[in-house]
């Protein structure tokens, strides 16, 4: 069935990322990883589920799963993005993985933001990052917010912490969530006239970034590895689903009206979640706020 358009929704402001469930193979190997190395804590934990976050804030839920990593291309995530409150914590956070040897991948100043890039011990990829001062974004009058890849200045985010690690501070929190999708094109309908986000920046045919209210992208897609890619397996490792925070039930059941309006799939279970699949087969909920 052909979904309605009505372009004229908009999620809440206040609707924002919220975390992030993975499978994986081996549970107490990527607790470990983690904690010890990213900067989690771990909140629950039994013999096939782990809830890793900061306080009492669950950001990640691992799974355990009797499988198989995928073999070639498929959809999921790209990367989890957990963002730190400070430039301090940047560069406490820095320090901690140069000197532990953590697995770096990369890092980039995008002009809104500092991140690093690091992947965990089943290929998941994620980011940690602070933003900039929004005096200091770039932003057109469309509402485009203006982004690239710059060299971090690595030395001034060092020369901010204060080497005292102790894992991610309070108020981390899931920033955004970036997919590996298999058409751009689709992904955009369905994440701004179905969803109703807003298109912050595009990167050609094969990247475009969304958020609500004014921030600069709370969920990343890109086809970079996942061009016309099939969806993951449930016996495949990876993404097995990721949430947005609403901020109340007003604004769950507006959404949930919203769906039966365009017609989306949908389903809503007994802890008032509402559960959807996008266009490239990746699975999300809307959930209350915590």
């Amino acid at each position: 069935m052909t979904n309605a358009i009505i372009p004229e929704f908009q999620l809440s402001a206040q609707t924002h990322a919220g975390n992030v469930a993975l499978k994986v193979l081996d549970l107490p190997k990527m607790v470990q990883f983690y904690t010890q190395v990213i900067g989690l804590e771990l909140l629950v934990n039994d013999e096939t589920t782990a809830a890793l976050g900061t306080g009492t804030t669950p950001l990640l839920y691992l799974y355990q799963i009797n499988g198989a990593r995928a073999l070639g291309q498929r959809t999921g995530l790209y990367h989890t993005a957990f963002l730190l409150p400070s430039r301090k914590d940047l560069g406490n956070a820095l320090f901690h993985y140069i000197t532990t040897n953590a697995p770096l991948s990369g890092a980039a100043d995008h002009i809104y933001s500092e991140a690093l890039y690091l992947t965990d011990p089943e290929g998941n990829g994620i980011e940690v990052y602070r933003d900039k001062p929004r005096s200091e974004w770039i932003i057109k009058e469309d509402g485009e917010i203006v982004s690239d890849t710059l060299e971090i200045d690595a030395e001034g985010v060092l020369q901010t912490a204060d080497q005292q690690w102790s894992g991610f501070p309070a108020g981390t929190q899931v920033g955004h969530i970036h997919l590996s999708v298999a058409d751009t094109s689709a992904t955009q309908d369905f994440y701004t006239q179905i969803l109703g986000l807003s298109l912050k920046t595009s990167f050609g045919p094969a990247a475009r970034f969304f958020a609500t209210g004014g921030y600069h992208h709370h969920i990343g897609a890109n086809t970079w590895e996942s061009l016309n890619a099939k969806a993951l397996a449930d016996n495949e490792s990876g993404l097995k689903y990721y949430s947005y925070y609403v901020p109340d039930q007003n604004e769950l059941d507006r959404i949930a009206q919203h769906m039966d309006q365009v017609k989306l799939n949908y389903r809503q279970t007994e802890d008032s979640k509402l559960w959807f699949i996008d266009p490239s087969g990746i699975v999300g909920r809307f959930e209350l706020q915590p």
